[in-house]
């Protein structure tokens, strides 16, 4: 598979310390740069107002100040200079949004994660404060809630309860420096815009094609990992999460590979993961352990139509067409691999777990030790090749099974064609017919070729590239 981005949203409750955190020389170790776009007067302002309007709605839960993207950089981005590479991310969300931002430049404990913490506000300032002056007098309860009277906010003593709030008239009940929240900014819609454009920023400084990033796209048959923040509480269950899905991505490789439509994978997919996942959390609410076991369940059903499905036969070309056979010679390399994984899955191991149930008895410990060995050298053989057959094709360019597969077909077309206008074009002359028109040369054919070719593989764009640190 590919290497995606990583970018990330959360809400905030707390903006202003949030702020002071990411900011904070003194609890950050490696931060390198930070960038603000409006003082601390905004952000104050946008917390007290933030917190108003929710009190007034009588909305249960926590109030969301503003929002903060995470997002991952690669390596390559530590030898440019922080502080630009920040302020260009951060400029470009402000330049499309049009709403203040703080930012800072972060590398984890083990300087193994360069990320951007970017927070950003759902308003904007008002070009004039709107400010509402009571009539009369205006009277609040506890929660912030306007009442009609001040009776409503008394206690049979006739004192004005504790927490209710009395404008008197003549004085300024209600004052708005902002506009309304923004919308768009809670949609999926936006978090996969913002990803596409951070992704394709990110790799307009990446030379190496190799190493370019790729937006995740939920309708591929793949499913994605998720990221371990620091000190996260819930690591073990995640790795275990993450586990299931790369098992689970790795078995779809092994479909694709094998001959099994990609919309046949996705089938699988979307009845016996996303179907199901939805089904238990409405049945049981959202449970790690139910997820992993429906994922499972979906692997070992794909599976089994691996082992129902005849690998297919070596294609042979006659005409000598140097890019279709180079990449004719990787399709057999791959499922030369992949039929040796599936003799290993199907055959050594159901055999060697075989021998070990039928190994019974006080004086076969040490052959049941053996055997027990044996089946987890061969699960760990099976896990190795299932990851490195991807790697195959990303050194070729491919940056997935996925896309090898598509090219590969499509290329597949082009020459079928050529070859049928050939035989046509024979047919022709044999009835001593005079042909329409002449077959196409090889020469615009091997350039079809060489065309699809590049558009399954990663392309090299020339793009400006940040001042690096002298």
């Amino acid at each position: 598979m590919a290497r995606h981005s990583f970018i990330q949203m959360s809400k905030l409750h707390n903006v202003k310390g949030r702020i002071s955190y990411i900011t904070s020389h003194a609890r950050q170790e490696n931060l390198y740069a930070t960038y603000h776009t409006a003082d601390s007067t905004f952000w104050s302002n946008l917390a007290r107002e933030s917190q108003q309007e929710f009190k007034r709605s009588g909305a249960d839960g926590k109030c969301i100040e503003a929002r903060e993207l995470i997002i991952a950089l690669p390596e390559v981005y530590t030898t440019f200079q922080p502080q630009k590479v920040l302020e260009d991310f951060t400029r470009q969300f402000r330049k499309r949004y049009g709403v203040e931002c703080v930012s800072a430049l972060h590398h984890n404990k083990k300087k193994t994660n360069y990320h951007i913490h970017l927070i950003f506000s759902e308003r904007k300032l008002l070009a004039e404060p709107d400010i509402k002056i009571a009539a009369r007098s205006v009277f609040f309860d506890e929660k912030g809630k306007r009442v009609r009277t001040k009776k409503e906010i008394t206690d049979e003593n006739g004192k004005v309860r504790k927490g209710c709030t009395v404008i008197k008239k003549g004085e300024v009940y209600e004052q708005h420096l902002f506009t309304v929240k923004d919308d768009r900014y809670k949609t999926e819609v936006f978090l996969q815009e913002i990803k596409g454009v951070y992704t394709e920023l990110i790799n307009s400084h990446i030379h190496d094609p190799d190493k370019k990033l790729q937006v995740f796209n939920p309708a591929s048959i793949y499913l994605p990992t998720k990221k371990i923040g620091k000190n996260n509480p819930k690591e073990a269950e995640i790795r275990a999460d993450n586990e299931a899905r790369q098992e689970w991505n790795r078995t779809a490789d092994m479909a694709l590979i094998t001959g099994i439509s990609e919309a046949k994978i996705l089938e699988v997919k979307q009845e016996q993961i996303h179907t199901e996942v939805k089904k238990s959390i409405k049945k049981n609410g959202f449970m790690p352990n139910l997820f992993r076991t429906i994922v499972s369940k979906a692997k070992e059903l794909l599976q089994s139509l691996i082992r129902q499905q005849d690998m297919p036969q070596r294609p042979t070309l006659s005409i000598d067409m140097a890019e279709f056979r180079a990449m004719q010679k990787l399709m057999i390399k791959v499922q030369d691999r992949a039929k040796a994984i599936k003799h290993l899955q199907e055959a050594v191991l159901p055999k060697l777990e075989k021998e070990l149930s039928e190994t019974t008895g006080l004086f076969k410990g040490k052959e049941r030790k053996a055997l027990t060995e044996q089946i987890q050298q061969t699960k760990a053989e099976i896990s190795k090749g299932l990851d490195e057959m991807p790697e195959v094709l990303k050194d070729e360019g491919y940056p997935d099974v996925m896309a090898f597969m598509q090219t590969y077909r499509e290329m597949e077309n082009v020459v079928a064609r050529y070859e049928r206008e050939v035989w046509e074009y024979e047919k022709k002359l044999k009835q001593k017919q005079k042909p329409a028109a002449r077959p196409p040369e090889r020469k615009s054919v091997r350039e079809q070729l060489r065309q699809i070719q590049s558009k399954g593989k990663q392309q090299t764009r020339s793009r400006k590239t940040f001042d690096r640190e002298r």
